[in-house]
């Protein structure tokens, strides 16, 4: 059974789910997935869960995202981005890296987005994409979400490339077509590269092709241990007893853990992963553990 977290470097062109399946049969794993979709249009980090790490997959659903964006200024397409037809266009500003910036400086912290047509969220029951297709416009609640960071790479007009750091659930390209109303014009993705995921770095990541060319030990070795997305939880080393009790499903309590309060990944004795509890003055109670065959592995 394979149990792991792949790093993976998707080319653009290629769907998420796509990309996964050849992973996934590339090392033969029977369960996988993926921690936050990119669209075909994009490229970069695709950290991907196999076997017993898919039960831990949500915290980098959850974390932070880094992205390289082209925004193309000047036009408007039917789909927020390069794929779609120019619907709409816009004198570009003058040339000016200072006025540039004060606008980026305005979409810093939190800020509201209406999720655009062209995405995978759903409305009763049916994502918004496919609507789309069929010309169908619904209305959309705005949300709030955090751009934590915000800077000007280049300018190359009509481009400009900027790094964005932000939370989940952030559209890169209505924060584009944002940015471009705000410079008096209109405004479009051109391209996207997402460079990390929480503590993860496309550096560390592997390209699909290459992935696939490689000897099947070379494939397994790429993969990151499955308690790998879990670094920031605090570590509770666990005696027999409470090892025992926990992975019968029973609370335990364990003096040494008195002054941890929340989640925690827990170990056995002899070091193993035994998965994520939850810690309140001593007492641990289950949250997901892996299976028993994998802890003892």
């Amino acid at each position: 059974m394979i149990d792991g977290v792949l790093l993976l470097d998707k080319p653009a062109g290629l769907s998420s789910n796509a990309a996964l399946q050849r992973a996934r049969r590339a090392v033969r794993a029977e369960h996988a997935g993926h921690t936050g979709t990119l669209d075909p249009l994009a490229s970069g980090l695709l950290p991907l869960v196999l076997g017993d790490a898919a039960k831990f997959g949500q915290v980098m659903l959850d974390a932070d995202k880094e992205y390289l964006a082209q925004v193309h200024l000047g036009a408007r397409t039917s789909t927020g981005d390069a794929e779609g037809e120019i619907v709409e266009t816009a004198p570009l500003p003058p040339d000016d890296r200072i006025a540039f910036e004060r606008v980026l400086a305005g979409f810093r912290g939190p800020i509201r987005q209406v999720p655009p047509m062209h995405s995978a969220l759903k409305q009763g029951g049916v994502p918004l994409y496919k609507m789309a297709r069929e010309g169908v416009e619904v209305e959309r609640a705005a949300r709030e979400v955090q751009i934590l960071a915000l800077d000007l790479v280049s300018v190359d007009l009509p481009v400009l490339e900027l790094r964005v750091r932000c939370s989940k659930g952030t559209y890169i390209r209505t924060l584009a077509e944002d940015i471009g109303r705000a410079m008096g014009t209109q405004a479009h993705l051109q391209g996207l590269r997402r460079t990390a995921v929480g503590a993860f770095r496309i550096e560390d990541a592997v390209g699909l092709e290459d992935f696939e060319a490689m000897q099947a030990a070379e494939r397994v070795a790429r993969l990151l241990p499955l308690d790998a997305p879990l670094g920031a939880l605090p570590r509770v080393d666990l005696d027999g007893v409470c090892a025992q009790r926990l992975r019968h499903g029973q609370s335990a309590r364990l003096a040494s853990a008195a002054l941890l309060q929340g989640r925690v990944r827990a170990y056995t004795p002899a070091g193993a992963f035994l998965g994520v509890v939850d810690c309140a003055a001593g007492e641990l109670r289950v949250v997901r553990l892996v299976r028993e065959t994998r802890e003892s592995a």
